[in-house]
């Protein structure tokens, strides 16, 4: 007997990667755990027909002779029900998108980087020349736009593009998507986001935006993980956490969440015990109070998981700069010879102001041409510290409409990040 199963908690990321291989592996039946999102659910019990699954309690699991795992690496992430671990005969299949290595004893997997493991399996089918109907193919496109973030998120990969492609032309219906992905907000929820709001802290670490609220709840509340997406975008945060503690059980639950750019949220939930993506994670801590979920919280954001890419791995150095008194047809000459669109002003070992290129807009009489820097020159300097994120100063360049920051440590000029600098790092073309 063969049986595909996925992950608790089952998104349409899963969902689509289960009914996906069942299209591969024909003998097989489709198993999803009992934890199942509830738009998810909402979902099945409209076209429970046309994909019909077992629950973990229909199987015999001594007549299992290959598992096919979707989406998940860990026994501890699929239904306890389906633990299998103890056959030493049973063939196990991998399909997934999270490249780190769980403990499963595979005979075959497939792990590739790419935004969702429905696309991994949808490329598959393209290869194998099947044709879907139009309700499996919108199915794979909800699928793949729920884990990419409606193929925005910097996870998302050429080969989620080519998924997508195919399916639109086997019928998928983006409309459709939508009404599938519409999260599940009802006033449950709007209780819940209240009373995060209203115990909300804020924090920043390494250069970044955090923040995190704790909040008692008494059973299961459905659409958590939506509740904390609204709770960032309102914080206006780069990271947000949610600590859900249930007092009769002796749990919390943690559900993350982060721009990508920040830190790998689903490296800070394994790290906790639980999974998930560079965007979003969860874990469930059992025997643990909200006060040490808290402080686990804070030792893996300052610990373990550092910003990736700082201002300092950006910035030019050493600075070109000039006085004060640098006649402005002396900036002209330097602007044009060194290939710069401004510099630094410095007196003193300071930086007292910037002059740019537009700056020489101000000039209105031939001879102020050899006027000093100091009566055209920017005065409002603003400035970024080395360990500072690139989404820090791509933030402040935008809201004061500057190209240029210098970097400062402790009153020390040490570098200067330009506009430039952080597109090349947006668009991949930093050098090795």
């Amino acid at each position: 007997m063969e049986i595909i199963t996925t992950h608790k908690n089952v998104d349409f990321d899963a969902l689509a990667s289960v009914f996906a291989a069942a299209l591969l592996y024909k003998d097989a039946q489709v198993v999803l755990p009992k934890s199942i999102n509830p738009n998810v659910r909402a979902f099945l019990a409209l076209h429970k027909d046309l994909f019909p699954h077992n629950s973990p309690g229909e199987i015999v699991t001594s007549s299992v002779t290959r598992l096919v795992v979707v989406d998940a690496q860990s026994w501890s992430r699929i239904d306890g029900n389906l633990d299998l671990r103890e056959n030493p005969e049973l063939e196990i299949h991998l399909w997934d998108h999270h490249t780190r290595t769980g403990d499963f004893k595979t005979s075959w997997s497939c792990v590739e980087k790419v935004g969702a493991t429905s696309a991994l399996l949808v490329n598959r089918i393209k290869k194998d020349h099947t044709d879907l109907s139009p309700i499996e193919a919108t199915l794979f496109l909800a699928g793949i736009y729920e884990d990419t973030g409606n193929m925005s998120f910097p996870s998302t990969t050429a080969d989620d593009a080519r998924a997508v492609a195919f399916l639109l032309d086997q019928g998928g219906d983006l409309s459709m998507v939508k009404n599938f992905l519409r999260p599940a907000y009802g006033p449950k929820q709007k209780d819940v986001l209240f009373e995060m709001l209203e115990k909300a802290e804020r924090e920043k670490l390494n250069g970044h935006t955090m923040s995190l609220s704790t909040m008692e709840i008494e059973g299961h509340i459905p659409g958590l993980s939506i509740v904390v997406d609204m709770y960032q975008d309102i914080m206006n945060v780069d990271m947000a956490f949610g600590i859900f503690w249930e007092r009769k059980k002796d749990q919390c639950l943690v559900i993350g969440r982060s721009t990508g750019e920040t830190a790998d949220m689903g490296a800070i939930m394994r790290h906790l015990g639980g999974g998930g993506h560079p965007n979003a994670g969860s874990a469930l801590l059992h025997k643990t109070g909200p006060d040490d979920a808290r402080e686990w919280i804070m030792e893996s954001l300052k610990g373990s998981h550092p910003v990736t890419v700082q201002i300092s791995d950006l910035m030019s150095y050493p600075v070109l700069t000039v006085s004060p008194d640098t006649p402005m047809k002396e900036v002209a000459l330097l602007l044009r010879d060194k290939g710069c669109t401004g510099f630094p002003v410095m007196d003193d070992r300071k930086v007292v102001g910037i002059i740019s290129r537009r700056d020489f807009r101000k000039i209105r009489k031939d001879k102020q041409i050899n006027a000093p820097v100091k009566a055209f020159m920017s005065t409002k300097v603003h400035s970024v510290g080395p360990q500072n994120s690139v989404i820090d100063a791509v933030k402040l360049m935008v809201r004061e409409d500057i190209g240029r920051l210098p970097v400062i440590e402790n009153d020390h000029l040490i570098g200067l990040v330009t506009r430039s600098d952080t597109m090349r790092y947006y668009y991949n073309l930093l050098p090795d």
